[in-house]
């Protein structure tokens, strides 16, 4: 299956130029909040249960607006399963599972590190399928954001990288970065009969059905934990903010500026986690925290910031 041919580009006005990115920044938003309570929960359920529970909720949130899109549609769906089935086991199921297995074995410092290498993964996922190149401002911005990871990572102190020690865990998180960028390069290849909420609703129908086997061996070895109020609220955000929330604008987002560029706004994660621990935690803020999140913002714009028409057309609702 190859890509769709694109639409003439013309320049567009500022709003359209920025909403991308407004889009992809609320996704880390959401997805920093994952992260957090991804890591709450690493000795409460196991990572499959969690993957699992997240779509049910995404799932049935959007069953209504998505089932009455989908009548009709039976012939591209059986023309389309099998990218459907890869866009949900890699971007939905597996992907997740890795990041929740990691959280269970590795500190947060590492696991945020490691994630920072997702942009490498999908330059180079966008080199071998699509033939894309890289800029020297891309490489650029990437050296600086990472740099600025790496600051709030380690409190201004770089030197503390000499004590980082990596786990099984690590080993997994790095193992789902190119899941994540094949994902995203074949968003591009969606059928076009196929809106986002149908996408979305499709990724977790598809990914309970991979999901359901692991889940029930999961269950055996790892019995689950009684229903409270707090694993139904963790269940409750993650299935309606960071999976159909995030993965709506990421999706558009990604579309709107190309893979390649919505890789580099990942950064913005760690920055996130830094606002998000000083409102809801009341911690302090400091110098080297100013410092990394100007770095990491500095580095986004370099990468980001080459003049690319985007097509009118692009530009519509989610």
């Amino acid at each position: 299956m190859t890509a769709e041919p694109i639409a003439a580009l013309r320049p567009v006005g500022r709003f359209n130029a920025i909403y991308p990115y407004l889009l992809l920044a609320l996704c880390m938003l959401f997805w920093s909040g994952n992260w957090v309570i991804g890591r709450a929960l690493r000795d409460t359920m196991p990572p499959v249960a969690l993957t699992f529970w997240r779509w049910v909720v995404a799932a049935l949130l959007l069953a209504p607006f998505a089932l009455p899109r989908l009548r009709g549609k039976g012939t591209l769906l059986r023309r389309s399963w099998l990218l459907l089935l890869g866009l949900a086991v890699t971007g939905g199921a597996l992907n997740q599972v890795a990041a929740y297995f990691a959280l269970r074995h590795t500190e947060t410092v590492n696991a945020v590190l490691l994630n920072a290498a997702s942009p490498l993964f999908i330059l180079l996922a966008s080199w071998f399928f699509d033939g894309e190149r890289t800029s020297l401002r891309q490489l650029l911005g990437m050296a600086l954001s990472l740099g600025g990871v790496l600051v709030i990572m380690n409190r201004g102190d770089l030197s503390q990288l000499l004590g980082l020690h990596f786990s099984i865990g690590d080993l997994a998180l790095l193992a789902a970065m190119p899941l994540w960028a094949f994902y995203t390069i074949m968003l591009r290849r969606r059928p076009r009969g196929i809106d986002y909420i149908e996408l979305i609703f499709l990724l977790g129908a598809f990914g309970l059905v991979a999901l359901a086997p692991a889940y029930a061996l999961e269950a055996i070895y790892i019995p689950p934990p009684p229903l409270s109020w707090s694993l139904v609220g963790a269940s409750l955000y993650m299935g309606a903010f960071a999976s159909v929330g995030a993965y709506l604008c990421w999706n558009k987002g990604a579309e709107l500026v190309g893979a390649n560029r919505a890789g580099f706004t990942t950064y913005l994660m760690p920055a996130f986690a830094t606002i998000l621990a000083v409102l809801l935690l009341d911690e302090q803020v400091h110098l080297f925290h100013l410092i990394g999140i100007t770095t990491i913002i500095l580095g986004i714009w370099i990468a980001t910031s080459a003049r690319r028409a985007i097509a009118a057309d692009q530009v519509e609702p989610l």
